[in-house]
């Protein structure tokens, strides 16, 4: 053996029952699990997990890693929170196949959906890859986390069809072509298609995906079903009866095609309780039939940070502001706030979202003026200065020259008990964390120790060994992850080890390692000691990342 965990308590991905047991491993493999002599150690390495559940490494099937992965194979900060896979490529969004007149347009899409920076494509990326099959032996020249890759629908019908994937339907002959290129992109490692029919692109027109015939998305799904593979999809979360017909129209092509389809996201709040509910009995009974339709659900809830020189999505509701944002530089935006005729039209939409600017907490300010009142929410600061909190957001931001930052903290999540037995439900699956996505606006990271933390310690939603059954075999199973996702004899050694007393996010900070802009919001990890790659250590709490690559295409 090269490598012994000994003294762990072994939560093994299954839902069974905790126990005590060491764990042997060879080459990348599991080779024993049981009790250990000093006399079986042979010169191992040894790693003592005494007090700590030793656990499959988690598995992450809702992120936007595809860029990050070119500068940073580790997809920071993924497996410090004990991600040993992710899964980038959603919401149609992949980085290939992509012809290089077509980079831009992804560019823009990446920057209107996932508020991905320019400057992190521009001073991040070198393009030097246009197949699927040439994408993927780019990052595995550096790569440290597993990755289970998606290809966008809306790519496909970029490289296929040109600036005609954003007009029209496709002809019989552009979809076979599709289905060609899809199949080619599965050769290549691709763990499935996803697409979308909610996202708009940098021009705020439809996404191409979104154009495509229901005999298109047909046909791509014959495909995944040829080659056992998945379809994610991005739906109308916004409207219970879109979703329930969209959760019909998946059951059949699972059904029709024998795959497992995933849509995401699926949030609970206090205005979609009874819309939830209804789409969780339709989501029950489509899964009696024998489709596979499984809803992705967040742990945490979200925390928005914004600042006016970058487009957010919270304006999405504001369609001057959000305009005003999109298509102008930092100077047109305080000259419009300055201007008094532009500013009154501005606050005059904003008056229906009074609630949620009040609620804002100022994270941060350039000027030490305004510095002591960082923490304080906007209602506060307005009642200080005799005004309300969203003259106050636009005054502060002409003060900061439009470098204060906002927070939008713990939208989505006020009922606990209610969100718990939705993540216990068993036809929910973990994910949708968005990962590299969002990168200057939420808080990247933190579902993991959020789902140990709040549901498992704080609520009891569920038990430890069911939470990391949800994340670990479940999540495997789902997406057709083979030799992962449980500890058993045999399987890859995709290993976490933590605390179960002390998994938790942590604190939120600003870190330094984002091509052009240079920043992004993170949340710390605490609990997770040591996490092992293919039976390596990739990450440990005390000496930080290893640089020796362990990840592999899954």
């Amino acid at each position: 053996m090269d490598l012994i965990i000994k003294n762990g308590t072994v939560a093994d991905g299954t839902g069974a029952p905790r126990f005590a047991a060491d764990i042997g491993i060879t080459d990348n493999r599991i080779s024993h699990i049981g009790q250990l002599t000093e006399s079986d150690h042979h010169g191992a390495k040894v790693i003592d997990a005494a007090g700590k559940i030793v656990s499959p490494g988690f598995i992450d099937p809702h992120t936007h890693f595809d860029a990050q992965l070119l500068w940073d194979g580790a997809a920071k900060p993924a497996i410090e929170h004990g991600v040993t896979t992710i899964v980038p490529g959603n919401c149609s969004l992949s980085l290939a196949p992509l012809k290089a007149e077509h980079r831009m347009k992804l560019v823009g899409m990446f920057n209107q959906i996932e508020e991905m920076p320019h400057k992190a494509f521009s001073e991040g990326v070198t393009w030097d890859w246009e197949t699927f099959d040439e994408y993927i032996s780019r990052i595995q020249q550096d790569l440290t986390i597993n990755v289970a890759p998606l290809a966008g629908h809306s790519l496909l019908r970029l490289w296929v069809m040109g600036n005609d994937a954003m007009a029209r339907v496709a002809t019989p002959e552009e979809v076979n072509a599709m289905c060609e290129l899809l199949e080619q992109c599965i050769v290549a490692g691709a763990t499935g298609l996803s697409t979308s029919f909610v996202d708009m692109d940098e021009r705020l027109q439809p996404v191409p995906s979104r154009y495509a015939s229901t005999e298109e998305l047909d046909a791509l799904s014959n495909v995944l079903g040829q080659h056992q593979k998945i379809l994610q999809v991005v739906h109308e979360f916004y409207d219970t009866d879109l979703t329930l017909a969209r959760i019909d129209q998946l059951a059949e092509l699972s059904l029709k095609h024998d795959i497992t389809t995933t849509l995401s996201p699926l949030f609970l709040n206090a205005d979609n309780a009874q819309g939830v509910a209804q789409i969780m009995t339709r989501i029950d009974e489509q899964m009696a039939r024998g489709a596979r339709v499984w809803p992705q659900v967040q742990t945490r809830p979200i925390d928005i940070s914004f600042c006016f020189e970058v487009p957010s999505l919270l304006f999405m509701r504001l369609p001057t502001w959000y305009a005003l944002m999109r298509f102008n530089d930092k100077e047109q935006i305080i000259a419009a706030f300055e201007d008094p005729e532009r500013r009154a039209a501005l606050t005059i939409e904003a008056q229906s979202m009074m609630p949620l600017w009040s609620a804002l907490v100022l994270r941060k300010v350039e000027s030490a003026a305004n510095a002591r009142l960082v923490g304080m929410t906007l209602e506060a600061i307005g009642a200080e200065r005799g005004t309300n909190a969203l003259e106050a957001m636009i005054d502060l931001s002409l003060e900061e020259r439009l470098g204060a930052h906002f927070l939008a903290a713990n939208m989505g999540h006020n009922d606990d008990d209610a969100v718990g037995e939705l993540l216990r439900h068993p036809n929910v699956m973990i994910g949708a964390s968005d990962g590299g996505a969002h990168i200057l606006s939420f808080s990247t990271y933190g579902d993991t120790g959020y789902l140990f933390s709040k549901f498992v310690r704080d609520c009891s939603a569920l038990s430890l060994e069911l939470a990391i059954k949800k994340i670990t075999s479940d999540t495997a199973n789902i997406w057709g992850i083979k030799e992962r996702g449980e500890i058993k004899v045999g399987y890859i050694a995709d290993i976490t080890i933590f605390e179960p007393d002390d998994i938790d996010r942590g604190q939120e900070y600003f870190v330094q390692d984002v091509p052009g802009d240079g920043y992004r919001y993170v949340r710390d990890a605490l609990g997770i000691d040591q996490v092992l790659i293919q039976g390596k250590l990739a990450f440990s709490h005390k000496e930080g990342y290893t640089s020796a690559p362990c990840g592999q295409i899954v």
